[in-house]
């Protein structure tokens, strides 16, 4: 089996314009070979497999091109032909699995639905079926869970069902696209690791569409960089990661975050991937590239070949750049106190009644967050990180009373906030405000910029003249990176970087001395991430703000935390500085998170601590230390007892009973 990609040209119709998305892609997968497409969002990754696989919406058409697979024109086929082809011996996995799965349809219906289409089983034979897929991606009580919607699996275990369709018609190429984008480090290890073993099993191409290195090094044996519908390099793993040769794959490398650039900026490709209606002659990277000459933007770049296997499509033919800006980046505010606490919370508690029959009695309680105590000092960051479902943005939103809080105190300053009445709460929200994880969601689409960003000097910073507030508002405008023009304009009009920006001024619209970062960075590409760090770490350094940062993006917290915090179902696991916790983890939970974490290069690829199961439910968390059913090295003790919180060091805590 090869799937044999030739000069693929796609374009979407917008009105009376037909829109160039895939400008003649050339590429081949082999059997038990994955090939990476990678790039930004905007790059035409999506659209090539939605070509591929003949998905495109209605207003998208095939120029061009050839698409064949083990030496079938897949273009060529009538649709009927398609359809044995589409999810038998090509199958796709989609980015998204809350989207691509039926909320209205049984987990087994679904699967069953693939079966029926590419397999002749009988009603028992598909049953049975059905439980081996289910055990081969790793989802036990298979008999009941076929019985379940979508609805009540994880989002790890909702893309391990959409692998089971997938490979229900027993495929000879999977595409992959954006597999783990939205999954904890430890299932996205779990998801990999399966795919590979798949892989080997049955010789399996995969086709994987993603924007992380990190996976890519894990992954791929060949990749592919696609900038603005083109291919610009095509090389070996270990060529690709040793010797990057395009000035954009450059670009993306010097944009990762990590610690040891902690102290300097890092670098920005400047400007974003141009339109589909705005496609520069010549080199297409040309407007953002660092080694732009008068031949890029007069005629597009040829193909060369560097080495075995390694081509790039460049006019410039210099050595690879240097990693980093080397431009330093600006120290903690000296006005900022590390010492005295701007943010002290103590035995924090966060339970949620749950409530059934007809007169809706309280029979338990979810304890999204049972019991947690930090402290964060003006002018310094600390990253709150841990599984999804462990309670790390409940107890943000907690925090600034966003959510009521059961128990605990919570103290910015020296108010308590915790049965504050509302109307001092209110003067109390101008010192702490929140970014949140979907700025898209997060910004009224009905308002203006300008407006979004001068509703909070309104509601809280007093009566301002209107000539002064839209003084303000262009001058924080311009503070983020975005123009002052931008104030007349939707959200809509604006990138996703461009839209966490005006989110940023948001939340600085009342120069508040903490921001609570939900995931900021998340659903950024690498690039757009870079910016939006080196923008979080100037404004810390000028104005002395505290962040407290969910994440769980470790190399966020490497670059940009001063400290972090481990939790888990509800509770801190462990504490301390990051050296201390990133270097030096003691708890198993910890190390296993560690573990998991894709590096973007070929050393350092450890062993991953593989855990067992998911993070149970809050509802009804187990006795004893709450990770001991998934812990490699639980002890009878850990059964019965939740272990004490003890000192490592000065500034290291863990609860463990491995250390008492």
């Amino acid at each position: 089996m090869t799937l044999s990609v030739n000069d693929l040209r796609i374009a979407y119709t917008l009105g009376q314009f037909e829109l160039t998305a895939v400008a003649g892609v050339s590429f081949e997968v082999a059997a038990g070979e994955t090939f990476a497409l990678l790039g930004e969002s905007g790059c035409g990754k999506s659209a090539t497999a939605l070509g591929i696989m003949r998905l495109l919406p209605p207003n998208g058409r095939i120029l061009g091109g050839s698409v064949r697979f083990a030496g079938e024109e897949l273009l060529a086929l009538p649709e009927c032909d398609m359809r044995r082809v589409r999810g038998g011996r090509m199958a796709m996995i989609f980015q998204e699995p809350a989207t691509s799965l039926n909320p209205v349809l049984t987990v087994g219906v679904q699967i069953g639905e693939v079966l029926a289409q590419h397999g002749d089983l009988s009603k028992t034979e598909a049953r049975q079926r059905m439980l081996e897929l289910l055990a081969l991606v790793g989802i036990s009580d298979g008999e009941q869970r076929l019985e379940q919607y979508p609805y009540q699996f994880s989002g790890g275990m909702k893309q391990r069902v959409m692998m089971a369709m997938a490979l229900a018609g027993q495929p000879e190429l999977l595409i992959a696209d954006e597999p783990t984008t939205a999954l904890d480090v430890t299932v996205q290890a779990q998801i990999l690791d399966l795919l590979v073993r798949l892989q080997a099993e049955r010789g399996m191409g995969i086709l994987l569409i993603t924007h992380d290195l990190g996976v890519v090094a894990r992954m791929a044996h060949r990749i592919g960089v696609m900038y603005a519908g083109e291919l610009v390099e095509v090389a070996p793993r270990e060529a690709f990661f040793k010797a990057p040769a395009h000035p954009y794959t450059q670009a993306l490398f010097s944009a990762l975050p990590d610690a040891t650039r902690r102290d300097e900026e890092l670098c920005t490709i400047p400007g974003q991937v141009p339109g589909l209606d705005a496609m520069p002659a010549g080199c297409r990277f040309a407007e953002r590239c660092p080694h732009v000459m008068p031949v890029c933007r007069e005629q597009s770049p040829p193909w060369r070949e560097i080495g075995n296997g390694h081509q790039v499509r460049c006019h410039w033919q210099g050595e690879v750049a240097e990693r980093g800006c080397q431009q330093k980046a600006g120290e903690t505010s000296p006005t900022a106190s590390q010492d005295a606490s701007l943010l002290a919370v103590n035995d924090l508690k966060v339970h949620f009644p749950v409530r059934r029959g007809i007169f809706q009695r309280t029979v338990g309680y979810v304890k999204a967050v049972d019991g947690i105590s930090f402290a964060l000092a003006a002018g310094r960051t600390l990253a709150l990180v841990g599984e999804s479902g462990c309670g790390k943005t409940t107890a943000g939103k907690a925090i600034l009373q966003l959510l009521p809080v059961s128990s605990g105190s919570i103290r910015l300053g020296d108010t308590e906030l915790v049965g504050l009445p509302a109307r001092q709460l209110r003067q109390q929200r101008r010192l702490a405000q929140m970014i949140f994880q979907d700025p898209f969601a997060s910004l009224n689409p009905r308002f203006r910029v300008g407006d979004i960003v001068a509703e909070g000097m309104q509601a809280l910073g007093g009566k301002m003249p209107t000539a002064e507030r839209e003084a303000a508002v262009a001058a924080l405008l311009l503070q983020v990176g975005l123009d002052a023009n931008a104030s007349g304009r939707y959200p809509h009009e604006f990138s996703g970087g461009q839209r966490q920006r005006i989110a940023i001024a948001r939340a600085l619209a009342v120069r508040p001395g903490l921001i609570v970062c939900d995931e900021p960075t998340s659903a950024l590409d690498v690039s757009v991430q870079a910016q939006i760090l080196n923008l979080l770490k100037s404004l810390q350094s000028e104005f002395g703000v505290a962040y407290l940062f969910i994440t769980h993006n470790f190399a966020v917290v490497e670059y940009l935390a001063h400290a972090v915090a481990v939790m888990y179902l509800g509770r801190l696991v462990e504490c301390g500085s990051v050296d201390d916790v990133l270097r030096r983890p003691q708890h198993p939970y910890t190390q296993a998170l560690l573990s998991a974490v894709p590096v973007p290069r070929l050393e350092g690829q450890g062993a991953v601590i593989r855990l067992q199961g998911e993070i149970p439910s809050p509802t009804n968390p187990p006795p004893g230390c709450h990770f001991h059913q998934r812990c490699p090295q639980v002890m009878e003790l850990c059964r019965r007892e939740y272990p004490q919180t003890v000192t490592v060091s000065a500034s290291h805590t863990v609860a463990c009973h491995l250390y008492h």
